[in-house]
């Protein structure tokens, strides 16, 4: 069944006060009844000590003076009270007219119990008291008709039967008024946004004033615009970036093609055409690497496999193909690494290629014989490694959008050095995948530094999986 929330609520409370109401209803049913039961019982006690002084002050005299002043007692009790007495043997002295036909116990009467009982179709209420006085036995017993009593107690149930369904529709309107004043502000977020698209992410929510759980899931749902904002910005610019990155090569084949094809040319002429579009094509297939990493990063499907890692050993290996690729620039590429072994839990070809980018990098960036220098050391409770350069550096404007996507810098990154901005982007991402930082502290025309911080390998490392 499909209910608004309002109705919900309204439903709810309708059945509570339908509970409430029954219960309070019985409740106060049982106490109205033991009240008016104790309230008659007083006053049948009360009787009782009266018919019992009467007695004690006229059976010294007769028996018929006892009868007659019970009589004349009798006669002055008002709301129908009567009375009945008899001896030790069960002969009655005193007896009102109602008890003439009654068939009541003398014993039971005399066990001071009260109860309810029928006298001449009337309902009574009946007490009775066995009392010696003046060496002989009396049984006392009096009676009070109900009556009064429970028109009272009809009337009053009478009066809750129609009282509480009145109350429960009123109170439950009144709820289903509050349940749509309280939710104005649901609707108003419901109205807003539907009107926020792909246009306006930038607009908000509009947060209720009172501190309350409305406040708090509007503030909430503003939170998660805002990352939704920021998360497509960066999807455009990324798509506005990668597509500006990749029509540049992809000219270039095209015009290289072009003109290679409008007049017959040498078998030398359309090899070094062809060696162009080969060397084209490979920095068009490492672009395209680099954005399918980052675009499986951002969607979060590139899997990163870690396992019990030898730093050392990836160092090592690191050297060795910068090496490689600083030898046509002269530059040498130097290792410092006292320890044998270094653990740490990590994916190896993750974590060798976030080395081999820094060192790419400076190689770009250093002139033909400086120096490159990989050495670890240990900091407080992390893997250090530090990448030194002897390259141009970065300026202090620079310095904070290095590991941003496709930035870079004026005009040490300009076009003319290979690369398009994203290698550093990647290398931040594997590293702190890793949890590990990354810092830098660069110089220009005196080189860089970039600290690798990254932490060891548990004493009982297990193999995972970390998207």
């Amino acid at each position: 069944m499909n209910m608004t929330v309002r109705t919900r609520l309204t439903a709810w409370y309708f059945l509570v006060l339908i509970v409430s109401f029954a219960l309070f209803g019985w409740v106060v049913d049982l106490g109205f009844q033991h009240s008016v039961a104790r309230t008659m019982d007083d006053a049948l006690q009360g009787n009782l000590t009266t018919a019992q002084r009467v007695i004690s002050e006229s059976s010294p005299k007769s028996i018929e003076k006892v009868s007659h002043e019970l009589g004349e007692l009798a006669d002055i009790w008002g709301d129908g009270a009567i009375l009945r007495v008899t001896d030790e043997s069960g002969h009655w002295i005193f007896q009102s007219p109602a008890f003439a036909s009654a068939k009541i116990d003398a014993a039971e009467a005399s066990r001071s119990i009260s109860y309810t009982t029928n006298l001449n179709a009337i309902q009574y209420r009946i007490s009775g008291r066995r009392a010696l006085i003046n060496g002989k036995v009396f049984d006392v017993t009096v009676a009070t008709p109900t009556e009064a009593f429970d028109q009272s107690l009809d009337q009053f149930r009478l009066t809750l039967k129609l009282a509480s369904p009145l109350l429960i529709v009123l109170a439950s309107l009144g709820g289903y008024w509050l349940s749509r004043r309280a939710l104005e502000p649901v609707d108003e977020i419901i109205q807003t946004a539907r009107g926020i698209g792909g246009q306006n992410l930038s607009s908000r929510l509009p947060v209720p004033l009172p501190r309350d759980e409305l406040r708090r899931l509007t503030e909430t749902l503003n939170e998660m615009l805002g990352r939704i904002e920021s998360n497509m910005r960066r999807v455009t610019q990324f798509t506005a970036d990668a597509s500006h990155e990749l029509r540049t090569p992809l000219a270039l084949l095209r015009t290289t093609a072009e003109v290679a094809l409008r007049r017959p040319r040498r078998e030398e002429d359309y090899r070094e055409v062809l060696e162009s579009i080969v060397a084209a094509s490979g920095e068009m297939t490492l672009l395209l690497e680099d954005l399918l990493q980052m675009a499986r990063a951002d969607a979060g499907a590139e899997a990163l496999k870690f396992h019990r890692v030898d730093l050392i050993g990836c160092l090592r290996r690191v050297q060795e193909q910068g090496a490689i690729l600083a030898e046509t620039k002269e530059i040498h590429v130097a290792g410092d690494f006292e320890e044998e072994s270094v653990w740490i839990d990590a994916d190896a070809a993750a974590i060798e290629r976030v080395f081999l980018i820094f060192i790419d990098n400076a190689v770009k960036y250093t002139h033909p014989g400086g120096r490159i220098s990989l050495r670890y050391q240990k900091s407080h409770d992390t893997a250090l490694v530090e990448i030194r350069d002897s390259g141009i550096g970065v300026s202090d404007k620079d310095l904070p959008h290095i590991f941003e996507r496709f930035y870079r810098a004026d005009p040490a990154r300009s076009r003319e050095q290979a690369g398009v901005g994203l290698g550093l982007s990647i290398a931040n991402w594997i590293v702190e995948k890793h949890g590990g930082a990354i810092r830098v502290e660069s110089v220009p025309g005196m080189g860089s530094v970039f600290q690798v911080h990254l932490p060891f390998a548990l004493k009982n490392p297990a193999s995972q999986t970390v998207v």
